[in-house]
């Protein structure tokens, strides 16, 4: 690696996080309950006329094959899925509501057949707090392999050097037990450059590069961290300086990128307030879709992406599930691909698992190159 250029890395995102609000500063889902009600400022003003709401699904994305909703036996409530083909098998993972407390804090496993129905009971992961964690309030596992060893990132509370509490990112091994997964040795990464103690730090985009696990801290500038198995830290890897023209919300981290060719492919998602027909006209933040592309050697600098959110059959339309506060989410988390298709796991409306299948092709062709 050129040490000049990682020590200017350093250098730049030092600079960059003093001053920046990060991607992963954001409070989507902080904290569900059933009973929360909207505060003022959340609550829509007077709803917009018919002719001024936007349908989002009036013109969908021409390579969007199929969508289709997965039903999790015994987790009606299911939702924010990732996927991964693991020992030639499917395997969702999801998150959903203790039903005790309401709180989105489970996290589990499901085996799929490859008509992405699944097979058998669901396994709950026990993901107890231990140190630094303040308290066990999981979030949004994402599912990736290194090398043999499956891995679980996923986010919950921990202690700050402060003493407060604040969302980290966390990494834990699974393993395999007569048929039960067990988290071992979970990692909270709580240091890292440009931390700061009042800051949430969620979505962290994981991928695989000559068999390390690395995670891109922000996509658009691309910031590369690299995390230390028994340190609880992070080391910048790259900073690649491009930046996406995208109107729809702030990118931010979605699905693991994967390696296709000669280049990573991964998903993000963004939101923005807009009146639609599926909000009935109500100024509510929508979630959006996109698809991105980096090279696979650093620093990782971005080469292509969505020049419009991608959108299919019944992304927004459907039951409109009471949330935290009002919103329309499409949130994807995983993915898998062969040859000619690819299908993203995604969370609808924090309440329900979808599937959509893309035409590979089609998608990689309609991306605009950086």
């Amino acid at each position: 690696m050129n040490y000049f250029l990682f020590f200017s890395s350093c250098v730049c995102m030092c600079a960059f996080l003093q001053g920046a609000k990060l991607s992963s500063d954001y409070d989507y889902d902080y904290e569900y309950s059933p009973n929360k009600e909207a505060t003022a400022s959340e609550q829509s003003s007077e709803p917009a006329a018919a002719e001024n709401r936007v349908d989002l699904e009036a013109e969908p994305s021409d390579f969007v094959l199929e969508t289709k909703q997965i039903q999790i036996p015994s987790y009606p409530n299911a939702f924010n899925p990732s996927l991964i083909r693991w020992q030639g098998r499917l395997l969702l993972s999801f998150r959903s509501r203790n039903p005790l407390n309401g709180l989105t804090n489970l996290i589990g496993l499901v085996w799929l057949d490859e008509e992405f129905q699944p097979i058998g009971e669901p396994q709950m992961i026990s993901l107890s707090p231990i140190p630094p964690f303040a308290f066990s309030r999981n979030q949004d596992p994402r599912l990736i392999a290194q090398g043999d060893q499956l891995l679980l990132i996923y986010n919950d509370f921990a202690r700050s050097s402060s003493g407060t509490e604040v969302r980290r990112m966390v990494i834990a091994a699974l393993d395999q037990t007569n048929g039960q997964f067990i988290a071992r040795k979970p990692e909270c990464l709580h240091c890292f450059p440009g931390e700061k103690s009042s800051q949430t730090e969620k979505n962290w985009a994981p991928f695989i590069y000559e068999d390390q696990l690395m995670l891109s801290y922000q996509i658009a500038p691309h910031i590369v961290l690299s995390p230390k198995w028994d340190g609880h830290s992070c080391e910048i890897i790259s900073v690649s300086e491009d930046q996406i023209y995208w109107p729809w919300g702030e990118i931010r981290g979605g699905t693991p990128a994967l390696l296709d060719g000669d280049q990573y492919l991964g998903f993000f998602h963004s939101s923005i307030p807009m009146e639609t027909t599926h909000s009935s006209g109500k100024r509510i933040p929508h979630y959006f879709m996109g698809a991105y592309t980096f090279a696979s050697t650093p620093p990782f600098a971005l080469k292509s992406v969505s020049p419009k959110p991608i959108v299919g059959k019944n992304f927004y339309k459907g039951p409109a599930h009471k949330t935290w506060k009002p919103l329309r989410v499409v949130f994807p988390c995983g993915y898998v691909m062969d040859e000619k298709n690819i299908w993203i796991v995604y969370g609808r409306q924090d309440h329900e698992v979808w599937v959509t299948k893309l035409d590979k092709k089609g998608l990689l062709t309609s991306l605009q190159p950086l």
